[in-house]
């Protein structure tokens, strides 16, 4: 939505790992980037989240009602898991990414209140694409995706068998560089179990 001359902003919402997490799932990045022959470029760990809605580019004005909604009486969320390595979109890979692993479904169950409250907050509709709960650990240099017949996920090494709780959910905006994108974290709320 990027209306008649309007200012924009390129926001999404996402869950953020802890910084341990994400620094060893960069390195493992790193060593899958040197096992295949797909041209990637690595992630660095400080930009390492598990998106949760992608809201494209919306007007600036309604910043301040979108940095409510992390804050608006989010599910908790409880312990997550690192799964196997994907190449995403399915169709023409551009992403090297790693599933996680939701065991309880309260990552889905935020995801999903989250999809209520920003479609309450703002004139947004989420895309068709069912959520499948990842985290981007690589991206394809230069404009064509992974080919079928180059060495995919099963000539990668073993994701590292982590398992952790996500930090916080985070409004992001993302500008987009030649260096690959920047993420500016415009609000957020940590996530944890009351016990």
């Amino acid at each position: 939505m990027s209306g008649g001359g309007h200012a924009t902003a390129r926001l999404f919402l996402a869950v953020d790992p802890p910084e341990p997490v994400r620094r060893e799932l960069a390195s493992w990045g790193r060593l899958a980037a040197a096992q295949t022959s797909a041209p990637l470029r690595v992630l660095p760990p400080e930009v390492l989240h598990i998106t949760l809605c992608f809201l494209g580019s919306r007007p600036v004005d309604e910043i301040d009602a979108l940095a409510e909604v992390p804050g608006a009486g989010v599910t908790e969320v409880g312990e997550l898991s690192v799964g196997a390595p994907l190449w995403l979109p399915p169709r023409r890979p551009r992403n090297l990414a790693v599933e996680i692993h939701d065991e309880d479904g309260e990552l889905e169950a935020l995801q999903r209140e989250l999809v209520g409250a920003l479609e309450r907050t703002v004139a947004w509709e989420p895309g068709r694409r069912r959520f499948r709960a990842h985290l981007t650990v690589a991206r394809v240099r230069g404009s064509e995706p992974v080919l079928a017949g180059a060495r995919g996920p099963q000539a990668l090494p073993a994701t590292p068998a982590l398992r952790f709780q996500p930090e916080s959910v985070t409004l992001y905006r993302s500008f987009l560089e030649p260096s690959g994108a920047r993420y500016e974290a415009l609000a957020g709320r940590p996530l944890g179990r009351m016990y």
